[in-house]
């Protein structure tokens, strides 16, 4: 798959620029505190990603970044602080929040023994209902045609990562949460998701991702933890 392209000339830069300044913060965390056997992680921790924008967490191992995506997943609720999703605490609108996020964590997100067309349609089944035809054309954007029925243990660990990759291009969600997605990508992968970021937030959607990689992404907003 040949990555989106961005529009680098001046009338593109302005264009840019004029969507960011009537685009909604979409999520944002107030004074966020969180602690672990004892050691604290993160304190006074405040952030905003507004609509069209990848927000990159950095931080040495052990900092806390995943913890922090997983906080804002909802499968950690061991914090303090507010979380608002468009202006309105998180907690009196989780399903509609819920509805619109995406999460693929840093471990491999596929079932071994099935497919990589058996995974996707297992993972649609669990929100929407996408026809095998999108799915095939899912898996050979990110480079799987010919492996769609082959067995996921039989694949490389990269390609595992682009059969969670083909999970972005089937989803409506506007909310990307990504733990270390770089991981096991060659560098025709690494192209491949910087495109992906690129087309979501240019369409209005947000990327929060933790990765040590150098993102080659527009207006990326970075937050260091530790």
């Amino acid at each position: 798959m040949t990555p989106a392209s961005v529009d680098t000339s001046a009338q593109g830069i302005a264009t840019r620029a004029s969507q960011s300044l009537t685009r909604a913060v979409m999520l944002d965390g107030s004074d966020l505190f969180c602690e672990r056997d004892d050691r604290i992680l993160f304190e006074h921790l405040s952030f905003t990603v507004t609509e069209g924008q990848v927000l990159q967490i950095k931080g040495s191992n052990g900092s806390g970044k995943t913890t922090l995506l997983r906080i804002l997943c909802g499968l950690n609720d061991s914090y303090q602080g507010s979380i608002r999703w468009y202006g309105q605490a998180l907690e009196a609108q989780v399903e509609e929040f819920y509805g619109t996020l995406l999460f693929i964590g840093h471990r491999v997100g596929v079932n071994k023994v099935l497919t990589p067309l058996e995974n996707l349609r297992w993972t649609c089944s669990l929100q929407q209902q996408v026809a095998d035809a999108e799915l095939y054309q899912a898996l050979a954007k990110v480079g799987l045609r010919g492996f769609e029925e082959s067995q996921c243990f039989t694949l490389s660990a990269g390609q595992q990562q682009r059969v969670s990759l083909a999970r972005l291009l089937i989803s409506d969600a506007r909310l990307w949460i990504l733990d270390e997605p770089f991981t096991t990508l060659d560098a025709g992968g690494v192209s491949l998701l910087e495109g992906l970021l690129r087309s979501h937030a240019d369409a209005g959607g947000a990327v929060i991702v933790t990765t040590h990689h150098e993102l080659r992404v527009a207006d990326l907003q970075q937050m260091t933890l530790g």
